[in-house]
């Protein structure tokens, strides 16, 4: 049986799980935004608690990869390399897109046979992050940063019925406006909804470098500079 433990930090929820075979074990969600910094390290500690009065072994540490917001990435992913490093436990990288996806597929049902799922995670103004995958997750549209218009996925709409989902979806659903076009209300990354794909990785063999692995970013990082004040 493995025991992992799942960090998720790409957007503002800050989320930690630990799970084993199909059952969580111990978790932690805060909604709030900004909490990565501050709660992080202490729901991780609650978990290796738990790890250690019930004499379990951990195998691996899970991170949801990105994309999302570059803070809680860089933060998520430095505690889960520490982490690995220190305990020499395997690495393990979750693309945030498929976690998205298959968080809808669990808590959602639909019966067609030829449906696509897109993930969309916010990245300001009419800019999202996100992909297009098959109920297998396999990407009929590749992980990008899409500027969202009317024309946005009129191709695959033409000829399937497409569910939306995500942060990014939110401020798209009066743009994108199609018959096949189904939008999923409250999904959110989640450490809990990593299991699935987390096990997947750990059975076989797919980790990450817990020495040069980054997040999976999609888009250089941009800083603003603070506009002066006149005096």
């Amino acid at each position: 049986m493995a025991t992992i433990l799942n960090i998720e930090t790409s957007t503002e929820v800050c989320s930690v799980a630990l799970t084993c075979e199909g059952q969580v074990l111990e978790h932690h969600e805060n909604y709030d935004g900004q909490t990565h910094a501050t709660l992080l390290s202490a729901y991780v500690k609650d978990a290796l608690d738990y790890v250690r009065t019930r004499e379990l072994t951990l195998d691996a540490i899970a991170v949801s990869m990105g994309p999302g917001s570059y803070t809680g990435l860089r933060i998520g992913l430095s505690e889960a390399k520490g982490l690995a490093f220190g305990m020499e436990v395997p690495l393990i990288g979750v693309n945030t897109l498929q976690l998205l996806v298959v968080s809808t597929i669990f808590n959602n049902f639909f019966d067609e046979d030829d449906i696509l799922y897109v993930p969309m995670i916010d990245a300001r103004r009419m800019e999202v992050y996100t992909a297009a995958y098959n109920s297998a997750l396999q990407a009929v549209i590749e992980p990008q940063a899409m500027i969202i218009d009317e024309n946005s996925f009129s191709d695959i709409l033409a000829e399937h019925k497409v569910v939306f989902m995500g942060n990014g979806s939110n401020k798209v659903r009066e743009v994108i406006k199609h018959p096949n076009a189904v939008f999923v209300d409250g999904i959110k990354p989640v450490a809990l909804e990593m299991m699935a794909l987390a096990e997947k990785a750990f059975r076989e063999s797919d980790f990450i470098d817990v020495a040069y692995s980054t997040p999976l970013y999609l888009k250089e990082f941009q800083a603003t500079t603070p506009k002066k004040k006149v005096l």
